[in-house]
């Protein structure tokens, strides 16, 4: 049975998506949100608390405003703080994001362990993207932030990568570009990783909400008891994240 959390203002907040660093609405109403959502993600055991630090969130969100390439993005502010603060809270020692184009999503993940707001230290940081000239620009605006090199984004078949990978994986964030029909190609990818995915991993699926109708297999098989502890649609924007717990 589908779990959903829905924002009353998800409609309403729009964002111009060639315009991403843009107030949509006052700190406070976002954080607020991002909060009750978060809340609705612990109470269904997929985190295990809400807590996370504001200020280096906010720190991440500069660095990337100051330093970043970003031609144009769907991930709204709520968006990115949601990813952010699921990231500091589950502290992933392994997280690999699919699908990254210019670096902004997968920085949205990883940024709770590399650059300013870093607030633990981890092994694998890995973004894939398949376009070579996407992930060449993602991997130069990382470096921007990340001197370290833990993250880092690479120009390759998620698929293959997520498959190769020799550790357990403790988050995948999937959102993938498979041509027209590129909403089928998570579920290939997440079928790649499972058996590597740690007890206690998350799985977060990109627009569940403005692509679910191309995501049917996919959210069938992360809402499957079977396969996953809880799944919640969260809906804070048009766009949604599905995120699944082992």
């Amino acid at each position: 049975m589908a779990i959903t959390y829905q924002s009353e203002t998800w409609n309403t907040y729009r964002m111009d998506y060639s315009n991403p660093h843009r107030e949509i609405e006052p700190l406070e109403r976002e954080i607020a949100e991002v909060d009750t959502a978060l809340g609705a993600l612990c109470n269904t055991g997929i985190i295990p608390s809400t807590e996370y630090d504001h200020g280096k969130m906010l720190s991440m969100r500069v660095a990337v405003r100051e330093r970043f390439e970003i031609p144009w993005t769907a991930i709204s502010p709520r968006m990115q703080r949601l990813l952010y603060a699921i990231n500091a809270i589950r502290k992933p020692q392994n997280m690999l994001a699919a699908g990254v184009f210019c670096g902004n999503t997968f920085i949205s993940n990883a940024g709770a362990a590399v650059g300013p707001g870093a607030c633990y230290t981890a092994r694998n940081l890995i973004g894939m993207e398949i376009r070579p000239e996407e992930a060449a620009r993602a991997e130069r605006n990382v470096r921007r932030i990340d001197p370290t090199g833990v993250a880092r984004v690479v120009a390759a078949d998620a698929i293959e990568v997520v498959r190769e990978f020799p550790e357990q994986i403790d988050l995948l964030y999937l959102d993938p570009d498979g041509g027209d029909a590129h909403r089928s190609v998570y579920l290939e990818v997440l079928r790649a990783g499972y058996d590597k995915l740690a007890p206690g991993a998350l799985v977060l699926a990109h627009n569940s909400l403005n692509g679910g109708a191309q995501m049917i297999p996919y959210l069938e098989f992360v809402r499957d008891p079977a396969h996953f502890r809880e799944s919640v649609n969260v809906i804070l924007d048009v766009e949604g994240l599905e995120v699944s717990g082992r």
